[in-house]
Formats: C-alpha cells, structure tokens, sequence
C-alpha cells in the first residue's frame, strides 16, 4: 500500500519533532530538515506529497526554497512561520505555497489545513490522485464518495474560446489551435475557474480563496494580478489577439468565450 510522504524543513528541533510526530500519526512516511540546503536536498529525492515549510532558516531563505521547489514539484506546500507580516503572506503565496500558517499554531489546526489542501487533488494520474486524497487521521468535514463501478471515460477536451480554446479538466490540459500551452498548476487552476464563471466578474478575493483553498484573504490580493498576467502572457502567446480574460477594475477578472 502506498504511503504518503512528507517533508519536514523546520530549523526548531521541538516544533520539527511535533509536526513529524502528527503526520506519522495520519499516515505519512516523514522526514525533516533543518536548513534550507537539507530540504532542497531531501524534497528532490523523496518527491513529497507534503511540505511543511519555515521561512526562517538558517542558510536559505524559505521562500527561495519554495520557489526552487516549485520549478520541478507539485507537492503541496503549507508555510509554518513566524512571520506575521502582510508581506510574507504574499510573498509566500506568489511563489507556490498552498497555505500559510502562522507560529504559534495549535496541531489541530495544522490538521485541519493540512486536511484542505487534500480535498484538492490536481492531476488526471489516477495514482497520484489516490495518494493526494485525504490522509488516514486528518478530519474533514466533507462525506466519503463511493467508488464508481466500472472504467473511467478518458478526459475529454471541452471548447471554452475562440482560435480552438480547449480546456481538458481530466487531463489537466489547454490548448490553442491543438498546440497545448504550458499552465502552472495555479494559472490552470484560475482559468478553470475562470470559465466555470464565463460571463460573470469573478471578484480577485474569490479567486484567491477558490485556487489557493484559504479563508485567508489579505488587504492586498496581488498574488491573483501576478498570477494573472503571466496565465494572459502565455494565451497571447498561442493567439496574440485574444482577449479571453478581461480586468474589470476595481472588481475582478471575466472570462469571455468569445475574443473580439
């Protein structure tokens, strides 16, 4: 059976022990580091289902961790920091993590996020997508949904745009023309919700809460902009004329089926 994995980067032995502690109890196989070096080291061998991650470390910084990490993972990341600044929330958020949670923090919390960034499993490999489901010991509040019997249909792309727009929700996949662009998994993850939406204004503080799973929406949702614009460089890119994503200001972001 497989056995989820987690990486532990936290330079305080105590609170390092006590989350390693909580996930080998909700069935992960953990390991922790205690510099930056050691997790960068550690997350490119045993490709991790989970990190938990501190910002303050002794030789890298962790959202330079993160980022680095965020070049070649998926793995959800949850931020466990002291830092209580706007700032850091942000800056943690822009470069990849899931979830920011700040020190101190009761296990159960921890829990509960941890619980959250699972409901969301984002690849159409069936096997990764059993080991992203909730892990044994975590609560959640949302019911178990039986297996359904027989094969799985094959994903199917769906026309969402002009200039051949597809979105392939299953497989993950969008293309332009049959060419397919190359989303991160959060720029995938605002244009699905996006045309989920298509027509209405989709307020910035509902994208963050829909795509980065968190009830926790800053004074400043520029992470959303970032994000954004670099999912609108690359639709241009593949169709230079289109307008798919229009800013409403001081709103939001609608999607339009059509780019004229």
């Amino acid at each position: 059976m497989y056995e989820r994995t987690a990486v532990v980067v936290e330079d305080d032995h105590d609170v390092g022990d006590a989350i390693s502690a909580l996930l080998d109890k909700a069935g992960f196989d953990v390991v922790v580091a205690h510099t930056g070096a050691e997790a960068l080291s550690l997350i490119a061998e045993r490709r991790p289902d989970l990190v938990t991650l501190d910002l303050t470390l002794p030789d890298i910084d962790g959202v330079e961790v993160c980022r680095q990490v965020r070049t070649h993972s998926d793995c959800y990341v949850i931020v466990v920091s002291g830092r209580t600044g706007e700032v850091d929330r942000l800056l943690g958020l822009e470069v990849g993590a899931d979830d920011y949670l700040v020190k101190p923090f009761s296990m159960r919390e921890l829990q509960a996020r941890v619980a959250a960034v699972f409901r969301r499993p984002r690849s159409s490999d069936p096997a990764l997508v059993e080991r992203l489901s909730i892990p044994t010991g975590i609560p959640t509040a949302r019911p178990e949904v039986p297996p359904v019997p027989g094969p799985r249909p094959a994903p199917v792309p769906v026309p969402v745009g002009c200039d051949d727009l597809t979105l392939n929700r299953g497989a993950r996949e969008v293309r332009v023309a049959g060419e397919e662009v190359d989303l991160t998994r959060t720029e995938f993850d605002l244009l699905a919700h996006l045309v989920s939406n298509a027509g209405v204004v989709v307020p910035r503080a509902e994208l963050l809460r829909a795509v980065w799973d968190t009830e926790f929406v800053p004074d400043s949702t520029h992470v959303v902009d970032v994000h954004l614009a670099n999912l609108r460089r690359k639709l241009r890119k593949a169709a230079a004329d289109n307008q798919w994503i229009r800013t409403i200001r001081g709103v939001g972001f609608r999607f339009d089926p059509c780019c004229t």
